[in-house]
This record gives structure tokens, C-alpha cells and sequence, in this order.
């Protein structure tokens, strides 16, 4: 069946905005019907009466009010502010200004037109039939993206993109002679061009054609292009970067600090393609150690104001998607030159410290290096050496695939790196830092990128003695130019909101849980206790993910104000530049400093620092949406199955159940459970029958089939089968 053009018009039009937008513009002059009317460019009557009718209309409900007979004004400047806009998914919206205590509540008809994330001027008012604020947009100034992904419906005259995001209230509007090469039901990127007042539609044109629904490539990219994240690199990016001299010439060598002889290795996961961080150890006379924390000298290679530079500043991150990785920068470099591939001398950028058997540093050294990596452990080779203390690597274990044995030293330096590490873990945990090992999901993928098979990441003690020590090196590094007091790129963390605590600990009561709310010290001891306690538990990753959400989202800045999580004054991020531009610009800011260069510009860093931050966001929602993406696929090879699940989410509609073996959630739609009547309890999180009194809540454990795997909109449905008794 056909879809019918929507009506771009109304019979009767509606100048609210518009009389907002010039009456918030000189809030101190009042207008009569006539001075709007000429603004708008109106002469006809009918737009005059209705104009009038408008006015009054808001005059009645106190968005304005009349200075004398004709004449209007703004109520109070103090009521419209400039914010941005949080879409629900049911066409309404929150408006979010740092001025006000709490988000507004925007019904669909005060929209005008606004989309998810714009920045926008909005009035505040209070209903007289409703006790909360609401909110109006009065005016877009800045849309948060133009381009959207969706699939395209193509009629005779013109075409619709609908977009899967459930926060997309509106498709799009194709003339005929901006569909492009799209064939109707294709995957497509649309820009948005304008969105006329009278239209109920915005229009835009087709940019690209992604291919075709559920194939994979197509909703990878799909994934990358709703975030607005590249998937390849320009040409000239990449023959700029192939030309680049990736040599290690003596001349530049004799100008850092030469380290290849003392004893360095790697330790990372098995599957990685790029190593940009080393650890050397060295045994000292006097019974300490030297421990160097070397990284991949980036920006070396990568020259400010060049065509590379601009792209990896663009990009700001890697994207780590399930099948794949988009890099920040071009694989000449990324794996190449910068990665510190064993038996080779690369350039690195490394933080020296002395430190002694209490893992307390004593001296300290930051600059250009050299280095020779002596071997790469995998994170599993390590582990085996920590937890046997024997040189001996099994096949089973080893990157070779067959027995090996690892040279004494580096079995000791290991040894004694996971000790250290250690007493630098339980130093943090002393002064409040928060452990956060959250279960990740990871899947076995075939050849064709086809999910085979779910399993999870653990971290064990060789991550954490890598972690550890890259804190160590970022928590230094910031303290070091941190108490010079000049312009630096930090990272940090802000305290919880108190509000989203007690949230928190609304849902984990159900559990038996609590937190302790004395002191800052007291709720980050309670908190550890919590993600210890909930360890293997059914309920683990819901009080895992629930807690994180509780917690504030580190962010970039030149405004030191510490990072709660990890319980440090100063921290910043120095030891990933292949893969993060923020650590390209510690780099380059401390060899300036090195160099006796005076504090930079806060504002232009607090810009790059915002921007990276926004990017880092893009990339951590495209993360989860692959592996949305990647949890459908699998599910959909399991239809037969049924599945062991932990509620995670009530809500009116339905429950959100967690498959215990695997992670995958998918909702169960209320209706769809038939043994009673179910509705829904707001105080107890929980769906009650009317006739059973039966309880569904938060962490009950119940038995669930796949009834719908959407790969487009990334979602699952379950069929409901029962509880586990």
C-alpha cells in the first residue's frame, strides 16, 4: 500500500514561536498585532486575526502579558533560556539548561520542529491545569546533526526515510529529484535540508546509499553514519601519511634518552594490531627500581597544522565496533611506525620513576626516548606467568601456539611489577577510588563475521598491573604540570549526583543492598562493597551497569577539579595518543613545557578538550550499538531456545529481561504475559496481577524465547514462558 504525502499545511496557522521569537528578542518593548504582523511580513487579514487570536491565547495562559490595550511584552526576561533538547520516545521532550534546577518537561506540540540534542531558546511557564513547568521552544540555534540514517520509501513523485531511533519522531521528506541512486527499501544516509514551518516533514536529499536491510556491512556503516564517524580515510590523508619517513636515524636518537639496553616488554590482548604502550624494569643498587612507562611518540610523526593532524583532531578517537576498528589514525602509523612491535627500536615518549619496594616514587623523569621491546605477552601469557611463577608457557596459552619458555628476568620483572601493582591498587582503593570491573561482552566471530558465540572479558592481574601503571604515568604527568599552574589537558571526573544515588539505591534495596550516605568516603566505600558483593551474582550486571549510570561521565578539561572514580587530585590521559587525540595533545604540551614554554591559551584547549569529549560519546554510543547489532544477530540463530533471564527493567508496557548466559536483553511486551492482568507499580518497580497478585520485579528470574530479532532497530522481543520457581 502506497503512503500518502503528508499534509504540509493547516487550515488555521499557529504564530506562537514566531511571536516569542520577536518579543524575546527586545524583551523590554511591547508589540501591537500590527508591529508583528509587519516583522512577519503578514498584510493579509486572515494572518492578522490570527495573530491577534495568538496573542490573546498567550496572554490568557501568562506567557505574556498586555502593557496597555493592544500593546504586548515578554512575562519575565528570567523565564526563557538557551538549552538543549532530550527527546523521549514517545515525541515529547525535556528541555536541559544549566540555570535550572531541574529538566522541563516539552510537550510534542511546544517542539517546533526541535530534534533530539538541539541547542535551543526555550520559555518556561507553569500550567495552569498541571502543578509542573513546562517548556517551549522558541527558537533552534544550532541543530545537534543534519544527517540521519534510515530506510528509504520510495512512491511515484517522491520518497520518506524513516530512521530506526526511537528518539527520531518525524521521517523525512525526498523530492523525486534528490533520490539519487536509491532503490526503494535501501539503506540510505539523508541530510536534512529545511524544514518549512507549515510542513509536518522536513525535506533533504539522499547522500549515500548504505545497501541493503540486515545485510552486515550495511548496518555496521549505518551505525557509523548516524553518529556522523567516518569508516575509511580520504585519499589525500592516506597518501600524505604513506609518505611520511618512518625511519629511527641516529640523528634523532642522539636527541632522547636512550633506553634499548634496559629490559622492556608488552602486555595486551591477544587480538591486538597495535601496541602503544611498554614497560621497562630495572633493579637499582640501593634496593629500588626503576620502572619506565614508554609510549608511542605520535606526535613525532604527526606535524600540527597538516592534513593528518586536522583528520585525527576530526576523529579525536578510535572506534571500536565488534568486527572491527576505525582508527584515528591511517595503519602506516597505527600499526606500523607507532606500534611498539617486539624486536624493533621505536620511538617513545616515556614517564621514569624511581620507585621503591612500598611502591612509593621517589624520583621522577619525563621525555623523548628510544626503547627496544624484548617480547609482547598477551594479557593471557602474563596471567600464566603470574599465577605458575614459572617461565614456562604453555601451546594452549601461547601467542606461537606451541611451549616456550620466557627468559628468567622477565619472568622476575613480571613478578615483581604485579606485586607493586598490586600495593598501588590497594593504595587507591584506601583513599576511595571506585573498582569498577564490569563484565564486557565479547563475541567469537567467523569468517564472514557472523556471530558463533558469546564470551566475557574478565580483567585478571595482568590487567590490572598494564592499569595500574598507565595511572601511575597519567596521574604524574598531570601532577607535574598541574602544580605549575599552567594550561593542561586533564581528565576528570566530577562527584556523583546525590539524586541519581538515591535512585540507586531504591533499585539495589530490592536486593539487600545499601550505601552508606555519611561521607564521601563512606558512599565510595559502600559502592566497593556493592560491586564486590553483587561479584557472580544473577543480579551482577544490572547492579553493575545501574551503578555506572549513577556515577557522572569523565569528560576533558583545562579545569582541574580531580577524578572521583579514581580518587586523584590530577589525572589526564597520556599514555594512548594512537588512539585518543587528548593524549596527542598532553604530548605535545608537556615537551613544550619540557622546553620552558610558557602556559598556552585555556579557551582555545577548553574548545579541543569539548570536542574530543563529543566525539568520545559518538564513539561509546557506535560501541554499543554494534553490539546492540552484533546480540541480535546472534539471538536470531536462537529462536527454538529457551532462555534463563534477570528482569533489568520495568516499566509500564512491558519488562526488560537479561539472558543470564549471554547478556542479550529484550523486552516482554505486557500483554504478551497471558497467566494474569498485569499493571504497573511505580513504587515497587514491579508489574502486579490483578487477580494473582503475582510480582514481577526487579532481578526475578524467569524463562524467555526470542519472539522478534529486529536488526534494523537493533531490539529484541521475548515471548514471556514463566518464572523460575
Amino acid at each position: 500500500m502506497s503512503k500518502k504525502p503528508k499534509k504540509l499545511g493547516k487550515k488555521n496557522k499557529d504564530f506562537t514561536a514566531q511571536i516569542f521569537k520577536i518579543l524575546s528578542k527586545e524583551p523590554n518593548k511591547s508589540f501591537n498585532y500590527k508591529q508583528i504582523a509587519a516583522v512577519l511580513e503578514l498584510s493579509d487579514t486572515k494572518s492578522r486575526n490570527e495573530i491577534i487570536r495568538d496573542l490573546k491565547i498567550l496572554k490568557a495562559q501568562d506567557k505574556i502579558h498586555e502593557t496597555e490595550i493592544g500593546k504586548y511584552q515578554m512575562v519575565s526576561k528570567a523565564e526563557y533560556y538557551e538549552g538543549t533538547i532530550d527527546m523521549t520516545s514517545r515525541k515529547t521532550g525535556y528541555f536541559i539548561c544549566d540555570e535550572l534546577e531541574e529538566d522541563v518537561f516539552i510537550p510534542f506540540i511546544n517542539l517546533n520542529h526541535a530534534l533530539d540534542n538541539d541547542k535551543v531558546k526555550a520559555y518556561i511557564y507553569n500550567r495552569r491545569s498541571s502543578r509542573r513547568p513546562e517548556a517551549e521552544v522558541l527558537e533552534i540555534l544550532e541543530r545537534a546533526k543534519t544527517e540521519f540514517v534510515g530506510v528509504i520509501d520510495i512512491q511515484k513523485n517522491f520518497a520518506f526515510v524513516t530512521t530506526a531511533n526511537a528518539k527520531m519522531y518525524t521521517d523525512i521528506f525526498i523530492p523525486k529529484n534528490k533520490i539519487g541512486e536509491a532503490e526503494h527499501g535501501d539503506v540510505v544516509l539523508v541530510k536534512m535540508e529545511d524544514w518549512p514551518k507549515k510542513a509536518d516533514s522536513p525535506f533533504g536529499s539522499v547522500v549515500k546509499v548504505l545497501g541493503k536491510p540486515g545485510e552486515h556491512n550495511t548496518e555496521i556503516h549505518g551505525i557509523l553514519a548516524e553518529y556522523g564517524l567516518p569508516y575509511d580515510f580520504p585519499i589525500e590523508v592516506e597518501a600524505y601519511a604513506n609518505k611520511i619517513d618512518t625511519s629511527v636515524t641516529e640523528e634523532e636518537i642522539a636527541k632522547r634518552r636512550d633506553m634499548r639496553k634496559t629490559l622492556t616488554f608488552t602486555i595486551d590482548p591477544k587480538d591486538a594490531k597495535d601496541f602503544d604502550d611498554a614497560l621497562s624494569f630495572e633493579k637499582l643498587d640501593n634496593g629500588n627500581y626503576e620502572i619506565g612507562i614508554h609510549i608511542a611518540d605520535v606526535s613525532h610523526y604527526l606535524q600540527e597544522g597538516t592534513i593528518l593532524d586536522d583528520e585525527a583532531y576530526k576523529r579525536a578517537t578510535s572506534v571500536y565496533l565488534v568486527d572491527r576498528v576505525v582508527p584515528m589514525l591511517p595503519e602506516v602509523l597505527s600499526n606500523d611506525a607507532c606500534s611498539l612491535n617486539p624486536h624493533e627500536d621505536k620511538f617513545t615518549f616515556s614517564a621514569v620513576f624511581e620507585v621503591s619496594p612500598k611502591a612509593e616514587v621517589v624520583k621522577q623523569w619525563f621525555g623523548r626516548t628510544v626503547i627496544y621491546s624484548d617480547q609482547r605477552f598477551s594479557y593471557e601469557e602474563a596471567q600464566h606467568l603470574i599465577e605458575t611463577k614459572q617461565a614456562i608457557i604453555p601451546a594452549e596459552i601461547s601467542l606461537t601456539g606451541k611451549d616456550y619458555k620466557t627468559p628468567q628476568p622477565i619472568l622476575e620483572a613480571t613478578l615483581k611489577l604485579d606485586e607493586l601493582a598490586k600495593i598501588l591498587r590497594q593504595k587507591r582503593m584506601a583513599n576511595g577510588a571506585i573498582s569498577f570491573d564490569k563484565v564486557e561482552v565479547k563475541f567469537n566471530l567467523n569468517e564472514q563475521a557472523e556471530p558463533v558465540g558469546v564470551f566475557f572479558k574478565i580483567s585478571k592481574d595482568a590487567n590490572h598491573l598494564i592499569e595500574e601503571f598507565m595511572l601511575l604515568a597519567n596521574r604524574k604527568v598531570a601532577e607535574f604540570i598541574g602544580k605549575q599552574k599552567k594550561t593542561f589537558v586533564y581528565r576528570i571526573h566530577d562527584e556523583p549526583n546525590e539524586d541519581k544515588l538515591i535512585n540507586l539505591q531504591t533499585v539495589i534495596s530490592k536486593f539487600g543492598y545499601k550505601i552508606n550516605f555519611k561521607s564521601k568516603q563512606d558512599i565510595s566505600k559502600s559502592l566497593n562493597n556493592l560491586l564486590n558483593d553483587v561479584v557472580g551474582k544473577k543480579e551482577q550486571n544490572l547492579v553493575d551497569t545501574l551503578t555506572i549510570r549513577s556515577m557522572s561521565k569523565a569528560v576533558y578539561s583545562t579545569e582541574n577539579i580531580g577524578h572521583y572514580g579514581l580518587a586523584f587530585d590530577y589525572y589526564s590521559h597520556f599514555t594512548s595518543p594512537i588512539r585518543r587525540y587528548p593524549d596527542v595533545m598532553v604530548h605535545r604540551l608537556l615537551q613544550y613545557y619540557l622546553d620552558g614554554g610558557k602556559s598556552v591559551s585555556a579557551e582555545v584547549y577548553e574548545e579541543k578538550c569539548a570536542h574530543s569529549s563529543d566525539m568520545e560519546n559518538l564513539a561509546a554510543k557506535a560501541e554499543r550499538d554494534s553490539i546492540k547489532y552484533m546480540q541480535v544477530k546472534y539471538m536470531q540463530d536462537h529462536q527454538d531456545q529457551e532462555f534463563l533471564g534477570v528482569i533489568s527493567g520495568v516499566t509500564e508496557w512491558g519488562i526488560y529481561v537479561e539472558i543470564i548466559e549471554n547478556k542479550c536483553e529484550g523486552m516482554v511486551r505486557i500483554r504478551e504475559i497471558k497467566d494474569d492482568y498485569y499493571v504497573f507499580d511505580e513504587k515497587q518497580y514491579a508489574l502486579v496481577g490483578e487477580v494473582s497478585k503475582n510480582i514481577l520485579q526487579l532481578g526475578d528470574e524467569v524463562y524467555v524465547k526470542v519472539k522478534n530479532a529486529d536488526l534494523i532497530k537493533k531490539q529484541l522481543d521475548f515471548h514471556f514462558i514463566r518464572r523460575k520457581e
